[in-house]
């Protein structure tokens, strides 16, 4: 009871907050819950094919093949936990653990050797790439105006071929020139080209989950004109209004901080007007743009830190999602083949082996930074992408069963005897580290039935869903 306020008042005030709550949860509405892509794959626009996918696919497979034969010397390379206490044969002790109780395997030093390495073959073969970007920017360079222009309508054409023959990845798009005064040009005939030889031959359609990636954003204005001829695209080509979306790359230190000291990427994303939905970092551009010399330019670099930290504080909880950069050292050994000698292989195994590690530990450090995607330019980089990314779960896993299990009856309990259950964002971060190992492929959707929640509540990914299911 309010006694000594007027409820005119009081709703006047309460009127006042309601549309000021409103317009926050407006602005930061949560995490998407839509599946994110581990990684996108960057290759040159006039290298695209409509089955690209498949063949960097096989190249993936045949290099993991060659240098990881196995899961002890799987682990050995990644420094897995447990691996280095695995002697013996690699036969008997993948005898010996697949005969264990699940108990004993969760216990046994052989376990993320095991799971990873088998996990690791299975998404390799089943769905190497699960993003790619057709690039215009600096995987293909400044060429005639004429070869880029039959460049785009080739790579489109090659689109239109993998999404009737269904084999394109379930994310793909393309990379256009940025649009500075100098690029601006350029970057707009690519993208009329290539959507509108696109919408041609599909009779209308765009594959799921095409997304155009706006390179080197530095002012609010090039997004917003990328929306604006979107906005016309749609129009002129008869295709639905707002199915084009856009990604943006930060590759300048302008693009963390204005000169007024401010960050400006939310000013970006409302430029956008809703067509955007991720934000990628550019760590080499962005390093030299800090001034570091090339010998230091790094994901791990002190100067990416901050950046990174920057813009998860600035778009966190907007649904934008957040990809790191790339490793540009390639696990590719230096001597060709089938006549080298065991000098020359074992030289390949060390080069590869380092590489792999070297890409390993820099995608750990993203993953540990809360960024969940990141770049990949050959296919021989797979293999520690997708070993980063399992190894991260599985390693949490264990733990996070039971505090996910044990928050979840906590906050039932509470809710059915009509307490306050306030700390649904702790089990709403508990349940996004299922989901995103769910969907990076590192655990099955049995894995996760552990927790306690049912499929139903797994894939309706709202933790406060749950609480107020189980109320009811």
């Amino acid at each position: 009871m309010n006694a000594s306020i007027p409820a005119s008042k009081k709703e006047q005030l309460f009127g006042t907050l309601r549309t000021a709550n409103l317009a926050f949860q407006q602005r930061y509405p949560g995490d998407r819950p839509d599946r994110q892509p581990v990684h996108t794959v960057y290759g040159g626009a006039n290298l695209f094919r409509s089955d690209s996918a498949q063949v960097l696919g096989r190249r993936a497979l045949e290099s993991f093949r060659a240098y990881a034969p196995d899961f002890v010397t799987f682990g050995k390379v990644f420094n897995l936990t447990g691996a280095k206490s695995l002697e013996g044969g690699t036969d008997s002790i993948g005898t010996l653990y697949e005969s264990l109780s699940p108990e004993e395997k969760r216990r046994h030093p052989a376990r993320l050797s095991y799971e990873v390495y088998k996990k690791v073959i299975a998404k390799l073969e089943r769905e190497a790439i699960e993003d790619f970007r057709i690039d215009f920017e600096d995987g293909y360079g400044n060429r005639p105006n004429e070869e880029e222009d039959a460049t785009a309508i080739e790579a489109a054409t090659q689109v239109a071929r993998g999404l009737e023959a269904g084999t394109l990845p379930p994310f793909i798009g393309i990379r256009i020139k940025p649009f500075t005064e100098e690029m601006k040009e350029r970057g707009l005939r690519t993208l009329d080209l290539f959507v509108s030889t696109l919408v041609k031959e599909t009779g209308g359609r765009l594959p799921s989950n095409f997304v155009v990636m706006l390179p080197k954003v530095t002012i609010p204005q090039q997004p917003a004109t990328l929306a604006g001829f979107f906005a016309i695209l749609e129009e002129e080509l008869g295709i639905q209004a707002g199915s084009l979306k856009m990604e943006m790359m930060v590759e300048t230190t302008q693009s963390i901080m204005t000169m007024e000291g401010t960050n400006p990427l939310y000013k970006f994303i409302e430029a956008a007007q809703g067509r955007c939905i991720a934000m990628h970092f550019g760590t080499y551009d962005y390093t030299a743009s800090a001034g570091i010399t090339a010998r230091y330019q790094e994901m791990d670099h002190p100067v990416c830190d901050f950046a990174h930290h920057m813009t998860k504080v600035a778009l966190a909880h907007t649904g934008i999602w957040l990809s790191d950069g790339a490793t540009n050292t390639m696990p590719i050994g230096p001597h060709r083949g089938e006549d080298m000698t065991e000098a020359q292989r074992e030289e390949n195994r060390t080069v590869v082996h380092r590489a792999w590690k070297k890409g390993y530990d820099h995608i750990r450090h993203s993953l540990w930074n809360g960024f969940y995607q990141g770049w990949d330019l050959n296919p021989a980089q797979l293999p520690m992408r997708y070993a980063a990314v399992f190894a991260f779960f599985l390693e949490s896993y264990e733990d996070a069963v039971e505090r996910l299990r044990t928050f979840v009856e906590k906050a039932a309990r509470a809710t059915l005897i009509g307490d306050v259950f306030d700390d649904a964002a702790t089990g709403q971060g508990l349940l996004n580290f299922f989901l995103k190992a769910l969907n990076s492929g590192a655990i099955t959707e049995e894995e996760v039935l552990r927790t306690g929640l049912t499929l139903d509540e797994i894939r309706g990914r709202s933790f406060k869903k749950i609480l107020e299911n189980r109320k009811g």
